[in-house]
């Protein structure tokens, strides 16, 4: 199982590149990073931590463009994967999105992981001008015309939300077909069958430790769509509990992604050193 660490960027603290440097030097996989592109002041949509209005963190309000981000960690990293947890594709033009990530993935030399959400914030997936009850459509549409862009030579699209007349378009990602695309979302049968069918793993909610019997079914609905091999499933840790990491590797956790404390550069980066040393990295 592999170990990866998740930093919520902002205007404050670490610095990703050098939280990333940190996290490669300390021997962990991965490195991942959120996004907002804007938090709506007024808002009907209930944070899924909070069960309210209420956000848990003012980063929410302050969170760097995470392709920047990952930009800035691949310039001075050589190994460590640069992941999402997660971006939000509804939110950008999927065209542009699509070279956004796909130069990453070059000029990175194949390392990043495209970790996407629905999007819980109706009204800041409004304001991109996504109707929030075709959020699965829409964001299916969008993997799936970006995917013809990293694919085809001679690449079009066309479907409800994302239109496209033969293109080219280039650089294509060095991982083939693509870079790996997760789901964070929560478990139920209907987020496992659009994973199986647009995904190609699924990363857990903060609030979900117990996962045993989605992972059970996830699995399933994964063979019976005639899926090849095992899918991704990365799980969102809190402490580094050694029984539980070894318990979620038993039954098929691919991930365990601990995440860094909102503190003083220098602490987050003794904090990461301290984790790999629990993690015996």
């Amino acid at each position: 199982m592999r170990y990866g660490v998740s930093l919520f960027t902002s205007d404050r603290g670490i610095r990703p590149a050098d939280a990333a440097v940190a996290a490669e030097a300390a021997g962990f996989d991965a490195f991942y990073v959120p996004e907002h592109t804007h938090i709506p002041a007024s808002r009907a949509s209930d944070h899924p931590g909070t069960k309210s209005a209420e956000l848990p963190d003012d980063r929410y309000m302050r969170t760097l463009d995470p392709w920047v981000a990952l930009g800035t960690a691949a310039s001075v990293t050589s190994t460590i994967r640069l992941g999402t947890s997660v971006a939000l594709p509804l939110e950008h033009d999927p065209i542009t999105l699509a070279k956004t990530i796909a130069s990453l993935d070059h000029l990175s030399d194949g390392r990043v992981v495209f970790g996407v959400g629905f999007g819980w914030n109706a009204e800041e997936l409004a304001d991109h001008g996504v109707p929030p009850n075709k959020r699965r459509t829409a964001l299916r549409e969008y993997l799936e015309a970006m995917g013809e862009l990293w694919t085809k030579d001679e690449a079009s699209y066309e479907g409800q939300f994302v239109k496209y007349g033969a293109s080219w378009a280039w650089p294509k990602p060095v991982q083939k077909p693509r870079p790996p695309i997760l789901l964070g979302a929560g478990a139920s049968e209907k987020t496992f069958k659009w994973i199986a069918q647009s995904a190609d793993g699924w990363i857990t909610t903060p609030i979900q430790q117990e996962i045993e019997d989605n992972v059970e079914l996830f699995r399933k609905i994964w063979s019976e769509a005639g899926r090849v091999g095992e899918p991704e499933i990365t799980v969102l840790a809190g402490k580094p509990e050694a029984d539980k990491l070894a318990h979620w590797e038993s039954i098929g956790v691919t991930e365990a992604m601990f995440g860094t404390p909102d503190a003083a550069p220098t602490d987050v980066v003794e904090y990461i050193k301290r984790l790999a040393t629990k993690l015996g990295r």
